[in-house]
């Protein structure tokens, strides 16, 4: 039996909604909605009937097949409206040819759907036989994050997770010390299986369930307005908003230029705060071609952490070299250099999370016509430590652009040790989309997460001060070379989730795979 029309339009619906919570626009408040029009396609799929299910209707849920498709094409169409970008950054950055870069953003929809698709076909399969609508409803917020467990650990690319539509609420967003972003996720999942619900029983008990999801809705929506206490702060570092552009020529005239400018504007910030005595100095990752080894740019910031009496933490490329490394070539790495005040390299921080297309080619051992599809892509090495870096007794938990996505990336310092989170990255590959603010809600989960302050140090900015609640405390302006006193603590202690882990996700993992083959066992023995 074919999906009925219905249904298809249930999936328009519930895709656009999932693209509206996530910046650009934002509309966080209907992320409580959002699925549950997916949900009523999935249960009702092949039901000519109206939306109104009374007890002498048959549902007809889709078949798993049909399951995966609905959901399929609703992941799709939510992965090209809110990933939209990157198409311009493949293109305008990456150095592709526009149909490659239109390839490479279908292709990544097309995958990073199948996430979407393997939720529907879950839902549709525990939906089959009696009770099926109720036991498919209950259990889809675990087969959601299930998904997201999937997306995050196979994929390499959990952007934008359904919880993350909660970022900016400070008491709703506590769970995440215990079960990671994916506790923000089965909450909103929750509601939106009540307000499906609502549209698949009887008349009179509809009117019930939608006062109970709107009340859930609204009370949970509410803890956006409720403020905890402010979270305590005796340290400033100072985070330079380089502004430095994505494309520009690098002559040894600008390169010098741009050292001069960023030298002036971290000794005279301002705001009036020269002479101010910093904890840390902050450069963010950016295009520029700042190498470790280069001894014309350590003579630069050595002599700026001398002069400042301050730690300078550096976006850079560190280099190891053939015979350093024991490796017939030298290694690339995308680096973060850390200068004591006394202008010394004491350590340097490589980037273990690559890019896939941006700082390294997929597959080009096996497949060396990948390396041909752009002339531009970076050949970075992996780094090999999550270990923190000691700035005279602050230990900096580092991340490097989009690592801040991956909740191990953070959780993993703070758990041997860090004191404070400090992620730099470079948003002007996004332009003018919404993606660099889609990547600053997902960084602030990582400090509500692990009971951190963190420090995001960008190029274009927005360059922010976030405290262990998610809270933005302090920020810059965009496109603007400016500086930031960002007020932060170094804190001690572990939460449950940082000593823990994914220990959620992969506990709904677990009670889903055992709902299916209990699913099946039933049916067998029928």
């Amino acid at each position: 039996m074919k999906i009925h029309s219905s249904a298809w339009r249930l999936m328009l619906l519930s895709a656009g909604l999932q693209v509206v919570i996530f910046p650009l626009p934002g509309l966080y408040w209907l992320s409580w909605i959002a699925v549950a029009p997916l949900l009523i396609a999935l249960l009702r799929a092949r039901a000519p009937e109206t939306l109104q299910v009374d007890a002498a209707v048959r549902l007809a849920p889709a078949s798993p097949w049909q399951g995966f498709v609905l959901a399929y094409a609703c992941g799709i169409i939510w992965y090209l409206g809110t990933c939209y970008w990157v198409f311009d950054t493949m293109h305008r950055y990456g150095g592709l040819a526009i149909p490659v870069a239109l390839l490479v953003l279908m292709a990544a929809s097309m995958h990073e759907a199948l996430y979407h698709g393997l939720f529907g076909l879950l839902l549709a399969t525990a939906a089959r036989g009696k009770v099926g609508q109720r036991r498919a409803l209950v259990l889809a917020p675990l087969f959601w994050v299930v998904a997201e467990l999937a997306r995050t650990r196979i994929s390499a690319f959990p952007w934008e997770l359904l919880g993350y539509a909660q970022t900016g609420n400070p008491t709703l967003t506590r769970i995440a010390t215990l079960t990671g972003v994916y506790g923000l996720s089965l909450e909103i999942m929750l509601v939106n299986s009540v307000f499906a619900a609502a549209f698949l029983v009887a008349k009179e008990r509809r009117r019930w369930l939608l006062v109970a999801a709107f009340a859930a809705a609204i009370l949970l929506q509410a803890g956006q307005w409720l403020a905890p206490p402010a979270a305590p702060t005796d340290k400033t570092a100072l985070l330079v908003q380089t502004n430095v552009p994505a494309q520009e020529g690098w002559t040894i005239e600008y390169f010098q230029g741009t050292l001069r400018d960023l030298t002036w504007i971290s000794l005279h910030p301002p705001g009036g705060k020269d002479g101010q005595q910093f904890n840390l100095i902050v450069w963010p990752e950016s295009p520029s071609p700042f190498f470790l080894n280069d001894a014309s740019f350590r003579e630069v910031v050595a002599a700026l952490a001398q002069q400042s009496r301050t730690w300078l933490l550096v976006g850079s490329i560190g280099v190891e070299s053939a015979s350093a490394s024991s490796r017939h070539t030298s290694e690339v790495f995308n680096s973060a250099g850390l200068i004591s005040p006394a202008g010394e390299l004491t350590a340097r921080y490589d980037k273990v999370h690559l890019v896939p297309f941006g700082e390294y080619v997929p597959f080009k051992s096996v497949l060396p016509f990948m390396d041909m599809l752009t002339d531009q892509v970076g050949n970075f090495a992996r780094g090999a430590s999550r270990e923190p870096v000691d700035a005279g007794g602050q230990r900096l938990g580092v991340s490097i652009c989009y690592e801040s996505i991956f909740p191990d990336e953070a959780r993993e310092p703070v758990r041997r040790g860090a004191g404070v989170l400090v992620n730099i990255t470079n948003d002007g590959w996004y332009g003018d989309s919404g993606a660099w603010k889609q990547h600053l809600q997902m960084t602030q989960m990582r400090a509500v997460e692990n009971g951190r302050w963190l420090l995001v140090g960008t190029n274009t900015g927005m360059t922010a001060s976030v405290d262990p609640y998610g809270r933005i405390v302090a920020a810059t302006g965009r496109k603007m070379r400016t500086a930031l006193a960002a007020p932060y603590g170094l804190l001690s202690g572990t939460t449950f989730y940082t000593r823990h882990g994914d220990w959620f996700a992969y506990l709904c993992a677990i009670i889903s795979v055992g709902a299916i083959i209990a699913r099946f066992l039933r049916t067998s023995s029928q």
